[in-house]
């Protein structure tokens, strides 16, 4: 018999561009060569359909595989699976068992049928079953399930919500892989404790219930996707959700030590934004994050990710906090400290820190500068206005809607003058997007810029030519390409270490 090839991470597909929904017919591969995503305009139903096409068995294939599986119950040791083993490994180990179980069972199997059974015993014994193709898939962001005898939705990076071709049929299947993703995240799920909130080994989050009494349709469950490779900078100005312009700002402001928030509602891409502005923290810098779930993943080596830890028990016990992270991170020497998401008492850390001299970068869920300001001056987080003043200056994130696409835009950036004692806020907004022709503005008065001329000593003249310069360098970035986590991050450190070498390469006058 033949050697299995299943190929886990087929090339990321490039997907065209439609102005017209009606016409999108995109297929490409997640789990090659068995598994393919094929999206496509459902004329009947009038809406974007997402069909997973998995390898089609008979019915008698289907009831073999299912007496391999039983028996193979009995044999896999769920523990051989260990995230120690390599992948090539594990799958070599299915292989075998599932050869050794067929020959015992004295099943006839041509090479063919049992390629396609193996897939799925790879996907019911090593990977996350009906929903495996979709984790596989990089353009996903969630995955839904509200219920039994429901299709599972998802957010595609491209095409937004679409409905799938995947559902659970059977109530108890749907509990069982409920406990599954409850095991793989190490957390308990059960009638007493009906609540899951965890993360899977990949970083995703997973937040699921478990019993009919909690939610009328059964078992749910919703899974946001860790993204391994992060958006650079310079595909977030491709989906032209900022301008080079203001990505030119925000990489002085990180090179000078600038604090800033990132608010937005949910789901407008606050963490996306988050990690593309990471590439332009000065190479050298060290970096502490904390987050509640790790969803960051930054493009350097001087990086300390932190998250908070929650006891095992849901007593409390082994509880470790982001209140309690943050404390510690002051202690590690950090440059830069990024914080997930603020919400409670942590900030009044994150602010100490930042008047005291540690920049920082974090999100948080608002919809203006005001409701930041609001939020932060009252209960639970409290903070005195005077610290609030350490904030440089905070990217709103918006949901918007252009040529009837969903989409995201950086609605403004809007620097922070000075806050008085009774909490008024003077701003001013150097950036803006005007929804009606879904252009970015520019106005040429930073204040920030003002304030790093008077810190570092820098002509006023000179950062608005770094910052001019350095717009002209990302957009020949973008002509040229240039998109990929690597290449990207290594040219902005070629431009911290040799500017004029960069700029010679990519023909920027000066």
């Amino acid at each position: 018999m033949g050697d299995i090839t299943l190929n886990l991470n087929p090339q990321i597909p490039s997907i065209p561009s439609f102005e017209d929904k009606t016409k999108i017919d995109v297929r490409y591969v997640v789990i090659s060569p068995y598994a393919s995503i094929h999206i496509y305009w459902n004329s009947s139903l009038g809406e974007l359909i997402y069909d997973v096409e998995e390898p089609i068995l008979t019915e008698e294939d289907k009831s073999n595989l299912l007496r391999i599986q039983e028996a193979m119950r009995e044999v896999v040791n769920i523990n051989m699976v260990g995230v120690e083993n390599t992948q090539e490994g594990i799958l070599d180990y299915v292989d075998k068992t599932a050869r050794l179980v067929i020959s015992e069972l004295g099943l006839s199997i041509d090479e063919g049928t049992y390629d396609k059974m193996y897939y799925y015993l790879y996907r019911n014994f090593i990977g996350l079953n009906e929903i495996e193709a979709i984790m596989k898939d990089y353009y996903i962001e969630d995955v839904e399930c509200n219920g039994v005898n429901e299709p599972l939705y998802i957010v595609h990076r491209v095409f937004r919500n679409m409905k799938t071709s995947v559902r659970f049929d059977d109530m108890d299947a749907l509990a069982n892989f409920v406990e599954k993703l409850a095991q793989k995240t190490g957390r308990y799920i059960s009638y007493a404790s009906p609540i899951l909130d965890g993360s899977l080994p990949d970083g995703s989050r997973v937040n699921a219930t478990y019993t009919s009494d909690i939610s009328s349709k059964g078992p749910t469950f919703t899974i946001r996707k860790f993204t391994k490779t992060p958006w650079t900078p310079i595909q977030l100005m491709g989906f032209n959700e900022l301008s080079p312009e203001m990505l030119a700002y925000f990489w002085i402001l990180l090179q000078y030590k600038s604090n800033l928030m990132i608010v937005g509602g949910t789901a407008s891409g606050k963490t996306t934004l988050l990690n593309a502005l990471a590439f332009f923290i000065p190479f050298e810098d060290r970096v502490v994050s904390i987050e509640d779930t790790r969803e960051l993943n930054l493009p350097r080596e001087n990086w300390l990710p932190s998250v908070v830890r929650s006891g095992v028990s849901g007593q409390g016990i082994g509880d470790v906090d982001m209140f309690t992270l943050l404390r510690g991170s002051f202690r590690q020497n950090p440059d830069y400290v990024i914080v997930g998401e603020v919400r409670g008492k942590e900030a009044s850390v994150l602010f100490q820190g930042m008047a005291s001299g540690h920049a920082s970068i974090s999100t948080m869920h608002a919809d203006s500068v005001d409701t930041v300001i609001r939020r932060l001056e009252t209960p639970p987080i409290s903070l005195s206005p005077m610290l609030v003043n350490s904030l440089d200056a905070v990217a709103i994130l918006t949901h918007a809607i252009v040529n009837k696409k969903e989409t995201r835009r950086l609605r403004e950036v809007v620097e922070i003058v000075k806050v008085e004692s009774d909490g008024t806020a003077m701003t001013n907004t150097p950036f803006s997007w005007n929804p009606a022709d879904d252009k970015f503005y520019y106005k040429k008065d930073s204040r920030i810029f003002d304030k790093i001329s008077i810190r570092y000593g820098i002509k006023r003249e000179v950062l608005q030519r770094e910052f001019e310069t350095r717009t002209k360098l990302l957009y020949a970035l973008f002509q040229n390409r240039v998109l990929s986590y690597e290449a990207v991050g290594k040219i902005i450190t070629e431009y911290s270490k040799n500017p004029g070498d960069v700029l010679r390469k990519y023909k920027i006058m000066t």
